[in-house]
């Protein structure tokens, strides 16, 4: 149930922060209660996630999924600029998250 509390966390993160860009700044009040919101409900989901996935994990994945889609959202939605660089960072934030993930399995 772990990994589900993790995944909703994520979800809601990213549906906030994408209500934070609508925000104009926390001056539309919807998009500003959206934001409050989403943050107060995922960082719950986040504690009851860590009951169970070490902490450094949990983070580690909430954090870096959640910045790629929110990449990917400013990208596609917001028309934010792309770059190889870009791209290349997120990779590499990525392989990170990754390798923290397998050093857990293998035990190093």
């Amino acid at each position: 149930m772990a990994w589900v509390y993790l995944l909703l966390a994520i979800v809601i993160e990213v549906i906030g922060t994408t209500a934070m860009k609508l925000s104009n700044g926390l001056q539309e009040l919807g998009p500003s209660i959206v934001v409050i919101t989403c943050y107060v409900i995922s960082v719950g989901f986040l504690t009851l996630a860590v009951r169970t996935i070490d902490v450094s994990i949990a983070y580690a994945l909430w954090s870096a999924i959640g910045m790629t889609l929110i990449t990917v959202i400013g990208i596609l939605y917001f028309g934010e600029s792309s770059s190889a660089m870009k791209i290349g960072s997120i990779a590499v934030i990525a392989l990170g998250v990754v390798g923290l993930h397998l050093s857990e399995r293998l035990g190093s």
